[in-house]
């Protein structure tokens, strides 16, 4: 049976464009009622980048200007008995990343320009406060409404600095001062919404406008951004019958594969489970499950931020605890990268414990966590990435065949043949680089240093059918690996389990060879 096919909006942001070329849109309408009919005019939300946050803003531009031909047969439509007009600036920040001062003094110039083109108004000052200030009094004046003023990624230009002190300080004051005019021209202003990845709590925006809303964890707006299991089992049926025809998968098998590829996202708890929308519908339109989200950006601010804090691999691979304040930590003072890899996307909200008021966080899928330990590796070895990857996807089919041996000849002889990043003879540094290797390992669930009754495990790694217990042991023999194991009853934990243990022992050699010497498997 022949489907016909949808529109994705593939790069897409513009409300009116998807509704004109009838392009799939998840309604997402509802809440944005609700959100213009609160107390608050000031309103803040922050998701990860490609999650819809633009589209966001410009279904509120076209809302806002009354346009109520484009929300035929959404929710709005049935909601909204008035459709006021109102006055919408609209200041997208996204291009003003990697910009020294003078540069972004000029995009500021052009934005504000934008829209007192928009509105035919003529301003000869040159700061950007005294500039967009006169532009809301002077629509207000002549519009005789109040002004709506969207801002899109009003963290943007920040964010690529933040490693560096000096210039994250001029900028921020930059962006401080344009900014400041919300709060005094606060009676001309029917709303303002502001989208962003990360909160600088020292940008006046937070600081001097108090009355700003974060519905960032508000439960009501969970679903506000993404693409909720639930919409993508009503709204998107015919989309998952048509991928499991070319993946030649049951329904079913195909449903489970897409969540865990793109689902497993939560921005607060109890959540509905959410999946990366930009991953999602690139998956349907090219039919193929690929690296869609994370290969549309490197996060380099994360990995040098990664860097400054010394954040290991496996501190971020395990699941983590922490306070709700720590989400809202100012990115200038992070204690932990803990609350950028929230914001950022690369780990999310698994669970909540209610007598502790704490949230259990960790990485949402396999995309984000293979695409952020591919981006790791290099850190510890030099010139990995081609050899890396078909080394790293031969060993996972070995694997999966039950031949750890076959695995590990193949990674003894890819570590030989690949310079290491500086000429370390530490410890963590190798066991870092070995958790890495095997996390990459495509779908096996890794922990590391698990705890158990009698002693913390090195690596275990579980399969389909089998859990490996892996004890690497430095400067020592696999036997000496192996008798840890044992002694340490490290498989009682796993008893209950009807898979295969198999325990392995590995020799480490950190002086000379500086690559795994010899193993043993039981």
């Amino acid at each position: 049976m022949s489907m016909a096919r949808k529109l994705y909006p593939l790069g897409i942001q513009t409300f009116e464009r998807i509704r004109t070329e009838n392009r799939f849109y998840v309604d997402k309408t509802e809440y944005i009622y609700n959100m213009v009919h609160t107390d608050s005019a000031y309103v803040f939300l922050s998701r990860p980048r490609r999650f819809g946050k633009s589209l966001l803003v410009s279904t509120l531009q076209s809302y806002f200007e009354g346009r109520k031909e484009l929300f035929k047969g959404l929710a709005m439509e049935k909601l909204e008995k008035e459709w006021t007009e109102y006055p919408v600036l609209c200041f997208d920040l996204s291009g003003g990343k990697h910009q020294e001062e003078d540069q972004l003094n000029r995009y500021l110039d052009y934005i504000l320009k934008e829209n007192e083109r928009r509105f035919g108004i003529e301003c000869d000052a040159v700061d950007a406060n005294v500039r967009l200030a006169n532009l809301i009094s002077s629509v207000y004046k002549k519009t005789g409404k109040q002004v709506v003023v969207l801002i899109d990624e009003y963290d943007a230009p920040l964010l690529d600095v933040v490693h560096q002190d000096e210039r994250l300080e001029s900028l921020r004051y930059l962006m401080r001062n344009f900014y400041s005019p919300l709060k005094q021209c606060e009676p001309m202003l029917r709303f303002v919404f502001l989208t962003g990845i990360t909160k600088f709590s020292q940008l006046s925006i937070f600081s001097e406008l108090n009355n700003i809303n974060n519905i960032s964890m508000d439960e009501e707006y969970a679903g506000i951004c993404g693409i909720t299991e639930e919409e993508l089992l009503s709204e998107m049926s015919a989309d998952i019958d048509r991928l499991a025809d070319k993946l030649e998968l049951t329904r079913e098998k195909t449903i489970e594969t897409l969540k865990y590829n793109y689902d497993g996202y939560h921005f607060t708890w109890p959540s509905p489970d959410i999946f990366n929308p930009y991953s999602l519908l690139n998956c349907f339109s090219k039919q193929s499950i690929g690296s869609y989200w994370f290969g549309s950006g490197t996060p380099t601010f994360l990995i040098e931020m990664i860097r400054k804090f010394g954040t290991t691999p496996i501190e971020i691979g395990e699941r983590e605890m922490a306070d709700v304040s720590d989400f809202d930590a100012p990115t200038e003072t992070m204690e932990s990268i803990v609350p950028l890899l929230y914001q950022s996307g690369y780990i999310t909200i698994k669970d909540y414990d209610k007598a502790t008021n704490l949230y259990e966080l960790g990485i949402p899928n396999k995309e984000i966590r293979i695409g952020l330990f591919k981006s790791l590796l290099p850190n510890y070895l030099l010139r990995s990435s081609q050899k890396g990857k078909v080394a790293i996807a031969q060993m996972s089919v070995l694997i999966k065949n039950g031949d750890i041996d076959g695995a590990l000849n193949l990674l003894q002889t890819f570590l030989a043949t690949v310079p290491y990043c500086e000429n370390t003879k530490y410890e963590g540094h190798y066991q870092q680089m070995l958790y890495i290797i095997f996390a990459l390992l495509t779908d096996y669930r890794i922990l590391v240093e698990q705890r158990t009754a009698k002693g913390r495990t090195d690596i275990t790694m579980e399969t389909q059918d089998h859990i490996y217990i892996m004890e690497l042991k430095f400067g020592k023999t696999a036997d000496e690996a192996l008798a840890q194991i044992n002694a340490n009853h490290y498989a009682d934990a796993f008893a209950m389990s009807d898979k295969k243990i198999v325990k392995v022992g590995i020799g480490f050699d950190v002086k000379d060879e500086r690559n795994i010497t010899e193993w043993r498997v039981e």
